[in-house]
């Protein structure tokens, strides 16, 4: 990428986004970051780089996404890390809604009218996604990678986290909370148990600033294809939980 590159976080507010924004804001790749959504963070968080004029910041309405003018900061790079549960949604069609729907709508009104103009999406998935799941949430899961690797992005990067450990135990529900102990001890003889979500924030970074062709080759990513609805063939890069931490130790390392 050029020295002048701009991206746009969807969902900064969240546990893997508010990381994901950090490293943005300090890459020196990214000279502008959009931060959009429902809610942005506070000022006090990132008064200097608003008033630098890096950082820009807009609530939107995800129910009307489309006139919200994503598409006018004519980002390079695209990440989505707007995710919902199921008892958070409060149903299963709202869950739906949030997980998926707004997504897909989000990343279709961030793409550039612009035919000459090259861009690339990353988003935060998870550990199991799968379009045919007989599961709620890791169905959702498969059919947003699907649909977003079918809207047209140059260059689609796909994260599958495992479990995300929060330094603040307090962030966690209480189910979490008593996975967090186990899952950190599995940790110890396992790279696919957990990741730190500071950790998959600067992978995520990473991977954005370079794309899928100049990905470290001890990354080992994944190329996924299938056929769309209209039987034309799709693919995107995948990373797993394994892949994850070791771009990140590339990040830490640069």
């Amino acid at each position: 990428m050029s020295n002048s590159t701009s991206a746009l976080i969807l969902g900064a507010t969240g546990a893997t986004g508010k990381h994901l924004l950090r490293s943005l804001l300090a890459s020196n790749i990214f000279t502008r970051v959009g931060e959009y959504g429902r809610r942005v963070t506070p000022e006090d968080q990132v008064g200097d780089y608003t008033k630098s004029g890096k950082l820009v910041q807009k609530t939107i309405d995800f129910e009307h996404v489309a006139d919200a003018g994503l598409s006018e900061g004519e980002w390079d790079v695209v990440y989505i890390t707007l995710a919902t549960s199921r008892a958070a949604a409060g149903s299963a069609a709202a869950f739906e809604k949030i997980d998926r729907e707004y997504v897909l709508s989000a990343a279709r009104a961030a793409k550039s009218q612009n035919p000459t103009r090259k861009q690339r999406l990353v988003y935060c998935s998870s550990i199991g996604a799968d379009a045919s799941s007989y599961f709620l949430y890791t169905r959702s899961k498969g059919l947003t990678e699907q649909g977003l690797a079918s809207i047209g992005f140059d260059d689609v990067i796909i994260f599958r986290p495992a479990f995300l450990a929060q330094a603040d135990r307090e962030a966690f529900r209480p189910v979490e909370w008593a996975f967090s102990g186990i899952s950190s001890v599995l940790a110890c003889f396992s790279s696919m148990i957990e990741i730190p979500v500071r950790t998959l924030g600067q992978s995520m970074c990473k991977a954005g600033e370079l794309g899928s062709a100049a990905l470290p080759p001890d990354v080992k990513t994944q190329t996924v294809r299938f056929q769309d609805a209209d039987d034309k063939e799709r693919t995107f890069t995948l990373l797993d939980n394994v892949a994850a931490l070791k771009l990140a130790a590339h990040a830490e390392s640069t």
